[in-house]
């Protein structure tokens, strides 16, 4: 017999609901009144004590956060320590008797060494008042202080060191001292602002304000902290590591410190020129991908130009004329056309569709002529393009955009940048499609590509086919382990040999690049130099914005340099306000970064430099400082000399004691000395160039003033007088063959004529370029 289901009325669930609802309301004030009780009650003390043992027990050792590199292995971020220094006036000391003697040991050299040490504070930190410093310290004693700051600022790893060794600080608690110090640690960007965007930003205090690599890489570059207890030892408390810090990795770019200071500042240059909006310039390594300069600039409201962010990866724009040359090789490859094949371009108007596509000189009548497949590129005529692949894919759209992926132009190339943005190119049956999306596609229209896409394709090109994935990072390093690499990728499959093309078209494709910069009658006579041919294509867009096109446009130039044998790819573009033009504004800044390259890169023969006439066996004229450089030179240029020292593996500093034009004797003059010579005799650097002179002097630990430009004629401190570490010394440089002393009545004047010019060594070896014609 089954039970009655009980029934209970709406004032008895009602009667329930309350009694719940005062249940928790009590349980709450309860809950209320135990944490006020903790709080301020008699136990508030307790948990205090509780909370800061828990502290001393828990300490979190911080790593050292990981540097981002350059591709040569300098540093483009890193962590440096800085300091708040303290001072500590009382006495530690628990038994009474002892600690009244402590502390009359600590005030009686306190109120010793009071007056210097303010005087040399000043020294080395000139905005200290040595009178209110005197006051301050005083101030700190007045108040018993155990922890007293002594400068408001934080100070570098050297200028506290120069702290520690003045009188009062440099003493041990146990000689009267009480100096302290407390460190911090600071990401530090060593280059500036170069590669802003790309490098990023880290703020240590926040730990939230990371952009960049910084921030793309931050598990890697974080490390892994370290654990440490406190333990009371003499009454004070004594760190103990239970664990130690794991420090981060360092994150190694493609990047060139020459080569991205180089693009930056002539892009920047450019951009002030032409008042531009925004400007972004990369250099791509052919062979490898590699990114070896970027650039993104804004325009700010103070007037100047800075990197907010890397535009290059993530402003999808259309990207005009320069998809020209991707156009043609789909259609070339698909069999449509040939360089034989060709438009009369009329007036440069033609409609489709009731839609008007205009040429850039149909204002001046057009060419009235039919144009061929290269000068269709060569004077990127819209016309030409739109009605070839119109002509040819309009009944197909379709296998047009698909050959734009076969060619990898629609490829996501995942790079470690935030924000980076893929192709948007439309297909057919995805809808947005129109009887015009076609001819003005093939133009560079209605769809969106980032300069970084458009710069692979070119780059492709110029590397034989074999699109190269851009490649940002190379390896992840813990000291010389490898972590992580990142190898070189071809975007195009292995079952096609990565080629985005046959041969025969990457030929032609290359023969139009190469016809549109020339000495005039094309887009990119702005760009030619008679140094070495440069092939590529001018790009101009009108920006559409709002429903409509503005009076703003994407101006730009993509190529790649030497012509023949490609070595470096390169795509820079504005965003100006009309009339604008790709060739006349990106141009030059294109043909400035390439020749600049070029120059760095060159490497002429010795023989052809050499005198036809009498002193054509003369030996190249040398001046005196570090004869490692100097045989350096010697041997490269394939020069013999004899020298009269044993090199040994030591830095060895003289000159060419020789007195024949035709032969070179190297002669030591003396040891090399450093700060840590037990002795220092003043060496003779008369005839040295600066650099040589400056790193031979301040490796003594000398403080060297300069005077001039040239070579060293005169130092105020003899040669063999012995120095020592700190002191000063002037040197004058003149270029001047003979030197007039200001002061001839000074014993170090010199009355020689000038020594031999120097010969230094260059920064890396040169290997064969394929830049000449």
């Amino acid at each position: 017999m089954k039970k009655k289901k009980r029934e209970y009325s709406s004032d008895q669930v009602a009667s329930r609901y309350s009694k719940l609802v005062v249940a928790f309301v009590v349980l709450a004030l309860v809950i209320f009144i135990r944490v006020a009780f903790l709080m301020f009650g008699s136990s508030h003390d307790y948990w205090i004590e509780v909370s800061k043992q828990f502290k001393k027990n828990n300490i979190e050792l911080p790593a050292k956060r990981g540097n981002i590199v350059a591709a040569d292995g300098q540093v483009l971020a890193t962590t440096l320590p800085e300091y708040r220094m303290y001072m500590d006036f009382m006495s530690w000391e628990t038994d009474p008797v002892n600690r009244v003697k402590d502390q009359l040991l600590r005030d009686r050299m306190l109120y010793l060494k009071i007056d210097s040490v303010c005087e040399k504070m000043h020294a080395i930190f000139p905005d200290i008042d040595p009178v209110e410093f005197r006051k301050h310290l005083l101030k700190g004693r007045a108040k018993k202080s155990h922890h007293w700051l002594l400068y408001p600022k934080r100070v570098t790893y050297v200028q506290l060191k120069e702290v520690e060794t003045l009188p009062l600080f440099c003493l041990k608690r146990s000689q009267g001292g009480g100096f302290d110090k407390e460190e911090f640690l600071k990401r530090k960007n060593p280059y500036g602002q170069l590669a802003h965007a790309t490098v990023g930003v880290y703020d240590e205090e926040r730990d939230s304000l990371r952009t960049g690599l910084e921030e793309w890489f931050d598990s890697y570059l974080r490390g892994k902290p370290g654990k440490a207890h406190r333990e009371k030892v003499m009454n004070r408390y004594v760190p103990i590591t239970d664990s130690m810090a794991m420090d981060g990795c360092d994150v190694v770019t493609t990047l060139d410190i020459s080569m991205q200071d180089l693009v930056e500042k002539t892009l920047r240059d450019q951009l002030k020129n032409v008042q531009a909006d925004i400007g972004m310039c990369v250099l791509m390594d052919v062979k490898t991908g590699d990114i070896k300069a970027m650039s993104s600039l804004s325009h700010c409201s103070d007037g100047a130009y800075r990197e907010l962010e890397n535009r290059a990866c993530t402003s999808r724009r259309e990207p005009g004329s320069v998809f020209k040359p991707m156009s043609f090789m789909v259609a070339m490859e698909d069999g449509k056309i040939n360089m034989n094949s060709s438009v009369y371009v009329g007036n440069g108007i033609h409609e489709f569709c009731k839609k008007k596509m205009r040429d850039s000189n149909w204002q001046r009548g057009g060419s009235m002529r039919a144009l061929s497949v290269p000068e269709i590129i060569k004077f990127s005529s819209n016309v030409g393009v739109s009605v070839l692949i119109n002509e040819h894919y309009h009944n197909d759209p379709a296998q047009f955009v698909k050959g734009l992926d076969r060619i990898g132009v629609r490829t996501d190339f995942h790079l470690p940048v935030k924000g980076y943005k893929a192709p948007n190119i439309r297909y057919p049956e995805k809808g947005r499609w129109s009887a015009t999306t076609l001819p003005w596609m093939s133009v560079g229209y209605e769809t969106q590509i980032p300069p970084i896409q458009t710069l692979a394709f070119y780059n492709g090109v110029a590397n034989g086919g074999k699109m190269m994935k851009p490649r940002l990072i190379s390896a992840i390093k813990r000291g010389n382990e490898i972590v992580e690499e990142f190898p070189v990728e071809y975007v195009i499959p292995d079952s096609r040999d990565n080629m985005m093309c046959s041969q025969k078209t990457l030929d032609q494709i290359k023969t139009c690049l190469e016809g549109v910069v020339g000495r005039a009658n094309c887009t990119g006579k702005d760009v030619y130099t008679k140094r070495f041919p440069i092939a590529g294509k001018t790009g101009t867009a009108q920006i559409w914005e709002k429903g409509r096109f503005s009076g703003k446009y994407i101006v730009s130039f993509a190529g790649y340099f030497p012509a023949k044998k490609p070595q470096y790819s390169m795509i820079v573009c504005m965003e100006v306000r009309g009339p604008a033009s790709g060739g006349g504004m990106c141009g030059p800044v294109f043909k400035r970064i390439a020749e600049s390259i070029w120059a760095r890169n060159i490497r002429a023969p010795f023989t052809v430099t050499r005198d036809s006439t009498e002193h054509r066996n003369d030996l190249p004229i040398m001046r005196g400082g570090n004869l490692s450089n100097l045989t350096y030179v010697l041997d490269e240029l394939g020069l013999g000399y004899n020298t009269n020292y044993d090199a040994g593996g030591v830095l060895n500093w003289g000159s060419n004691s020789s007195e024949s034009p035709r032969s070179a004797t190297l002669t030591a003059d003396g040891e090399d000395q450093t700060k840590k010579s037990k002795t220092l005799t003043m060496p003779k650097v008369e005839g040295y160039g600066l650099r040589d002179a400056l790193y031979r002097l301040e490796r003594m630990g000398l403080k060297v003033k300069t005077s001039g430009h040239g070579r060293v004629v005169r130092q105020s401190i003899p040669a063999g007088q012995p120095v020592k570490r700190g002191e000063e010394v002037t040197i004058i440089l003149s270029t001047s063959a003979k030197y007039t002393d200001p002061n001839p009545e000074h014993p170090d004047s010199a009355s020689n004529p000038a020594p031999k010019a120097a010969a230094t060594k260059p920064t890396e070896k040169s290997e064969g370029d394929g830049f000449h014609d």
